[in-house]
């Protein structure tokens, strides 16, 4: 068995989910479980639906009706006859509807698990019947009923041993040699309540399913030939790591490498199962393998680059040193707001931490701080972290810009640093 997993881009308008048929066909012969994302950019639309929900309730049936309108255009394109899965979108969009007319009668996070998970059940659904009409026989689904977690909406986590019970007695009823489509991203409580596992968590998903089901390799197809070296967006001349280590890609996702979710790896290398990053356009091309071997890990430096980054730096309200005590009281904070340190760093006086820059948990953790803390920040400060770095780069990279907080180990340098 393999796990496939596509996402947003590799399904975002009807020529990109003709070529997901084209590779599923290309792979036909092999029990696959494809998970996929929402389509395009509807996850920044149902997000843009819950802020409306809470800002300005008035705005939501005109987000309902864009994120319809853009299924519908799809599955015109897709179907000779799109009756059927129009109604399945009709009942998508009712749902909503009454979601969002109910109110704000549930936490913001609790309500953007409800309504965000909507985009992967619309995806699954419109290629589950594509693929089905093109002579691809599959079975759909529900990760909601699968992947179980606890309530720790929007950052939920695997309850791993009841996933795996739920998992194998689906297939155990269904069978192991098909092909079956399901949802990245979202996950559900024994009591029936939604979840999702975090901001692109769709890999996480497949790395799931595929510890579970002993998988013999996982394929993440992107719009990118394999796991660069830098963002194409902020590197020019970027490199394909061909083959690196689990170790050295945890690393790269910790630093912030968005190819991959950070909590994909671990469920792979405990089971040894390769995970292969491969560009859904070039489809004779191998690219990134992902295993044990780290004989080319340090070959080519890698840039990782995190803009909207918030430095924070927190001392005493009374001056004393920042010892033990204080640093637990602030880390029982930053936990309490589901709030992840991009980098730390302490002096005598004081703690500095950069954070991604996210409105409401940021929000709340300062209220929080500043009641037993001195609290300043920076915001619009960047963060570059160098893997395998070696000097002249590193003074190419940071020339002409205000270096706020350095930071350095043996294989990685890092900075926050502020445009002059």
């Amino acid at each position: 068995m393999k796990v496939f997993k596509f996402g947003g881009a590799s399904v975002r308008d009807a020529s990109a989910f003709k070529n997901v048929l084209r590779i599923l066909l290309k792979h036909s012969a092999e029990p696959t479980v494809v998970v996929l994302s929402a389509m395009g950019k509807t996850t920044n639309a149902l997000e843009r639906l819950v802020s409306a929900l809470f800002e300005k309730p008035q705005d939501c049936p005109n987000i309902i009706q864009e994120i319809k309108k853009n299924h519908v255009e799809v599955v015109d394109q897709l179907f000779a006859d799109s009756t059927e899965i129009k109604v399945t979108i009709d009942k998508i969009m009712h749902y909503l509807n009454e979601r969002t007319q109910s109110g704000a009668d549930a936490s913001y996070a609790q309500a953007y698990d409800q309504i965000a998970s909507v985009g992967e059940l619309l995806s699954t659904k419109i290629l589950s019947a594509y693929i089905a009409e093109n002579g691809l026989k599959n079975e759909w689904l529900d990760a909601r009923k699968l992947v179980l977690t606890n309530k720790d909406f929007t950052e939920a986590k695997v309850d791993w041993k009841a996933s795996e019970k739920a998992i194998l007695k689906q297939f155990e009823q269904i069978g192991i040699d098909k092909l079956w489509i399901t949802q990245g991203f979202i996950g559900g409580t024994e009591d029936k309540y939604i979840t999702t596992l975090g901001r692109e968590g769709s890999d996480y998903t497949a790395a799931i399913f595929a510890n579970i089901l002993d998988a013999e390799e996982v394929v993440i197809w992107k719009d990118v030939p394999g796991v660069l070296n830098a963002d194409p967006k902020h590197f020019e001349n970027t490199e394909k790591l061909s083959n690196i280590s689990y170790k050295e890609a945890i690393e790269l996702t910790y630093y912030g490498a968005s190819v991959i979710h950070p909590k994909t790896l671990k469920p792979l290398q405990n089971k040894s199962i390769p995970l292969t990053v491969r560009s859904f356009d070039q489809l004779d091309e191998s690219g990134s393998l992902i295993n044990d071997n780290g004989d080319k890990d340090n070959l080519l430096p890698s840039y990782i680059f995190k803009d909207q980054q918030l430095l924070l730096s927190i001392s005493t309200k009374d001056y004393s040193f920042v010892v033990e005590e204080h640093m637990s009281d602030i880390f029982k904070l930053f936990a309490k707001a589901k709030v992840k340190m991009n980098i730390m760093q302490n002096s005598a006086l004081t703690f500095s931490v950069s954070v991604d820059n996210q409105k409401e948990k940021v929000g709340a953790l300062l209220k929080s701080l500043q009641e037993e803390f001195r609290v300043k920040y920076n915001d619009d400060v960047s963060l570059l972290t160098i893997r395998h770095f070696n000097e002249e780069t590193v003074r190419e990279l940071i020339k002409g810009k205000e270096v706020l907080l350095e930071q350095r180990t043996r294989e990685t340098v890092r900075f926050l640093l502020k445009e002059l």
